[in-house]
């Protein structure tokens, strides 16, 4: 097995164990991080992100389908509840996202990851349906303003529960 294959297994598994620690070592200092919402530099705000993730319920099932020196590229299907939350009390929806995830590797770490969904799909179950659902499948800005909003929060409040 290639090093970079063992890698992201590594990364992956840690995700399954809501390990954000582990997580965080897979990557590079200046490691970039993309998705339908993310737009993330440097280690530790991409640690932060896994650890906001990490704090909810995601199980994930993966298959790399290749690692070399350079890149690779791994096949993910993740399961959780959005929007769940204890304060207000909120059920949250449940969302199955389908992710080819793409790979740039340098020094043994994870360099950059490229995250691609349907957002449209995806804001359908997360957000339903209505006009809400629509503009948040359609509008990578909202999506990443939120998004952004969402995990400076987390961070802002995780040190003062620290």
């Amino acid at each position: 097995m290639h090093p970079n294959h063992a890698l992201l297994d590594r990364l992956f598994d840690a995700l399954n164990r809501h390990d954000h620690a582990t997580m965080a070592t897979c990557y590079a200092p200046d490691a970039y991080f993309r998705d339908i919402a993310f737009d993330l530099n440097g280690q530790d705000r991409i640690h932060g992100m896994w650890r906001m993730i990490c704090s909810g319920d995601i199980k994930l099932s993966f298959q790399i389908i290749d690692a070399d020196d350079r890149e690779g590229t791994a096949q993910l299907v993740e399961d959780y509840t959005f929007g769940a939350s204890k304060n207000p009390l909120r059920a949250g929806r449940r969302v199955r996202n389908n992710i080819t995830s793409r790979f740039a590797f340098a020094e043994g770490r994870i360099r950059r990851q490229d995250d691609h969904c349907d957002p449209r799909a995806w804001a359908s179950q997360a957000l339903g349906d209505g006009i809400i659902g629509l503009l948040a499948g359609r509008i990578r800005w909202l999506r990443s303003r939120v998004a952004k909003s969402k995990l400076d929060k987390f961070l802002r409040e995780s040190v003062h529960n620290h």
